[in-house]
């Protein structure tokens, strides 16, 4: 709807320009835009405040001449001049109503946009260390990077999910000593446990799955020997287990990347990544040597200071490391990177920013900063998982809640705020439940077209697809739907593709939840007000019928973008 009020307006420009009642050397864009007040109408511009001057016209009264030129189109329903110049215009029954067919001729392609034009992103979210379960927060930003991927992917953008893997330093080390204490603990030998190693529950739980799975026999094997073969079981353990709960959540990751390969040597003994990408940042004069140590001038690219990549003991530092895998992203071919950190990152922003262009990509990282998840029960904060007396995993909420209320409610709020995820309302199934709310929107479409069908509730084959197949007809006389609900509804659907859109350039999934709740909402208020199903009525209930579809489709759609089921039945 945006780029027909666009192309309203500047016709009307154009078509003052070539009658000769107003003078410009070149035509301004439309920038039309959403009014704050719906009551001023549905969309706004101030081309004749922008353009008043160049013309030599009082703002208003080129306003007025625009205005004039909108008013009688079919799709204008009514254009209002306000303050200064502002043009309001208020979109005709009829535009909303072809809104309607668009949206049920497109099924799952409404509201789609083209703004990546098939160029190449890349989102890295979650890159939880393997050395533990993950944590709630890691759970908000698992259901953002998927979300944020499946609305870049509805924008027109190739996306691949990368998840990657902290397998090296000195944790996986430690994580190794714990579990072989732990073991032979189990296996009754007398252990000193380092004061800084790894003490959860779950390291016992992944010794016992060792001994249950080989024995006694690493109990008196060489210590070095015993550690070596226990970080590489237990992490692949704890990888695969990452696996499992993700995939509960519905996030599969197209590539696991591990941070190993940075450091293995290359082809024939030849440098590592991390090396090569040192060497290749020294060419191009960004790396000096200084107090024995490699550093990275970042300063000119924005860093409040240098950084050291290589320290005088010989060790790479982290950072090293990240702008090695950095470099590797953007060798891979992707035009654009995403990486979603918590909130504990936010220092490391600007350097992995500087890196990035002194690599030869200014511009084409975005880092989003996951701020942390808030548990509450009943008004009181929870900490403590009831089942182990240890922290709330991921794992613990998703079985709790489960993973359509455990993503919505993640989705909820902007990333840039922190999040009280109240576990009991996301349980409730009552209308103060979000994603129950929007939820039984469509299940109660679906209800309403079994209805209509004749078709018995508990009819399980019946589902929505079929029955519209043969109860929806394509020629439902629309020009009937003309009540405030009816055109509140269609208004609130013709704003989709712009949601999608503003999801997409924000990187703001929140968007999509924010109006789900408003469309479910509109529907609901639409059932309340019109009654859909009308024997005496039989060309209105077509039409409002025509109508529920459309939303039935549309928030089918806006669930699947947040990862949320669309239930038919509930």
């Amino acid at each position: 709807m945006r780029e027909v009020i666009e192309s309203l307006v500047s016709e009307a420009l154009r078509s003052a320009v070539e009658s000769g009642l107003v003078t410009l050397a070149e035509l301004p864009e439309p920038a039309v835009e959403r009014p704050r007040d719906p009551s001023h109408g549905d969309w706004a511009t101030s081309v004749a405040m922008r353009t008043a001057k160049a013309a030599g016209m009082n703002p208003r009264e080129l306003a007025q001449l625009l205005a004039d030129a909108m008013a009688d189109h079919p799709d204008i329903d009514a254009v209002e001049i306000a303050g200064p110049g502002f043009i309001n215009l208020r979109v005709s029954a009829h535009a909303l109503q072809r809104v309607l067919r668009q949206a049920r001729n497109e099924t799952d392609r409404f509201g789609r946009v083209d703004l990546g034009a098939g160029r190449r992103v890349q989102v890295e979210f979650v890159s939880a260390n393997p050395v533990g379960p993950m944590h709630v927060g890691h759970g908000r930003w698992a259901a953002l990077g998927d979300s944020m991927a499946r609305v870049l992917e509805y924008a027109g953008y190739e996306v691949q999910r990368e998840f990657y893997v902290n397998d090296a330093g000195v944790q996986m080390d430690t994580f190794a000593k714990s579990v072989a204490a732990r073991y032979l603990e189990l296996c009754g030998r007398e252990v000193e446990f380092g004061a800084d190693w790894y003490r959860g529950a779950y390291i016992t739980e992944i010794a016992r799955e060792i001994l249950d799975a080989e024995g006694e026999k690493w109990a008196d094997a060489d210590p070095a020997a015993r550690e070596s073969y226990f970080k590489e079981t237990a992490y692949m353990q704890v990888l695969e287990h990452l696996k499992h709960v993700l995939h509960g959540m519905g996030v599969d990751f197209d590539v696991w990347f591990s941070e190993r390969t940075l450091h293995a040597p290359g082809p024939n003994g030849g440098l590592s990544e991390v090396e090569e990408t040192i060497e290749s940042l020294r060419a191009a004069g960004h790396i000096y040597e200084k107090d024995d140590a490699t550093w990275f001038a970042s300063t000119p690219f924005g860093d409040d200071k240098d950084r050291v990549l290589k320290k005088a003991d010989g060790s790479y530092t982290y950072f090293a490391a990240d702008i090695a895998y950095h470099k590797d992203k953007f060798d891979r071919g992707f035009d654009r990177v995403i990486d979603i950190w918590g909130a504990d990152h936010h220092g490391y922003v600007k350097r992995m920013e500087a890196a990035v262009a002194a690599l030869g990509h200014p511009g084409k990282l975005h880092v989003v900063i996951g701020q942390l998840v808030n548990l509450f029960r009943d008004g009181e904060v929870v900490r403590m998982s009831k089942r182990t007396g240890e922290m709330v995993t991921f794992e613990d909420l998703l079985d709790e809640v489960g993973p359509d209320a455990a993503r919505y409610f993640f989705l909820r709020r902007s990333t840039d705020q922190s999040l009280d995820f109240d576990i009991g309302l996301a349980k409730e199934q009552s209308n103060e439940n979000p994603v129950f709310y929007v939820q039984y929107a469509h299940a109660r479409i679906c209800s309403i077209l079994r209805k209509a069908a004749g078709v018995e509730t508990s009819d399980e084959s019946a589902d929505a697809s079929a029955i519209v197949a043969r109860l929806v007809s394509e020629d439902a006389p629309l020009g009937l739907l003309s009540a405030d609900a009816e055109l509140a509804l269609m208004r609130k659907l013709a704003e989709f593709p712009e949601v999608v859109e503003n999801a997409a350039v924000q990187l703001a999934p929140y968007k999509l939840t924010r109006y789900a709740e408003d469309l479910a909402s509109s529907f609901h208020q639409f059932y309340t007000q019109c009654r859909v199903v009308d024997p005496d009525a039989p060309d209105l209930t077509a039409a409002r019928l025509y109508a529920a579809d459309a939303t039935r489709l549309a928030l089918a759609s806006v669930l699947a973008l947040v990862g949320v089921s669309a239930p038919e039945r509930m």
